[in-house]
């Protein structure tokens, strides 16, 4: 796709979520897509390959959570995979400190690579469990915001996101069509865990027939420190 059709499709559809890019922004994402394929081709990044659907379905979606983050200083994306949401809120949101933690070092080095090609300053791409990295003093509730995109099921999820908020804080869960039977087999998990649902967001991406759920949890008090538990334990035995 040449530059100036990924431009006119790129800003139509993000105004469709009250977003304009600057010309910078818009060469950034250009960047970002194109380093995306061309790094998809060695190791295993995104099954989504067709221009209009990344901007659609990686970068407009990843986009839907800003809203949510006016005010806010920092967040951390989990299972950030190929950088969805934590890269497109970077260039939208430069103000923004992010972290984005993944489990598998291949992708901390794409992340790293788009990191420095695009000239993106305080974002960290790292690499571990969040079990793990959840227990340690520099990111343990330090976040105004933990997000996650397609990563587990709720109550797993919470799990994972939870011990890095601050008390009064959020985490954002980016889900797709089905959640009531998810939000119903997470209400232990939700009352474990110290937070309560703040606001579920149900609705289509621009132009499409794609239902989307955001759950927004409010974190109400500390996180006990027998969580996160052991890595691999929250997938397996889920809190409920």
């Amino acid at each position: 796709m040449e530059y100036k059709e990924f431009k006119k499709i790129l800003c139509e559809k993000m105004q469709d979520i009250n977003i304009i890019l600057s010309e910078m922004q818009v060469e950034q994402f250009f960047k970002y897509m194109n380093l995306l394929l061309e790094w998809n081709e060695k190791i295993n990044l995104t099954a989504i390959t067709d221009e209009n659907e990344i901007i659609l379905k990686h970068f407009v979606d990843s986009l839907t959570i800003c809203k949510y983050l006016e005010n806010k200083n920092s967040l951390i994306d989990v299972g950030t995979g190929a950088g969805f949401p934590g890269i497109p809120v970077k260039i939208v949101r430069p103000d923004l400190k992010i972290v984005l933690l993944d489990s598998l070092n291949k992708r901390v080095k794409f992340l790293n690579d788009v990191i420095e090609k695009l000239d993106l300053k305080n974002i960290v791409a790292l690499h571990g469990r969040a079990e793990e990295v959840a227990r340690k003093p520099e990111y343990r509730e330090q976040f105004d915001i933990a997000t996650s995109r397609a990563v587990a099921n709720l109550s797993v999820l919470l799990e994972y996101l939870v011990p890095f908020v601050k008390v009064g804080e959020r985490c954002i869960c980016m889900k797709g069509a089905e959640i009531e039977e998810e939000l119903n087999s997470a209400g232990k998990a939700i009352m474990v865990l110290g937070v309560k649902v703040d606001k579920v967001d149900d609705f289509l991406l621009p132009g499409s027939d794609m239902r989307r759920n955001l759950v927004i949890l409010k974190k109400m008090k500390e996180t006990s420190g027998k969580y996160p538990r052991k890595a691999g334990v929250p997938a397996k035995d889920p809190i409920g």
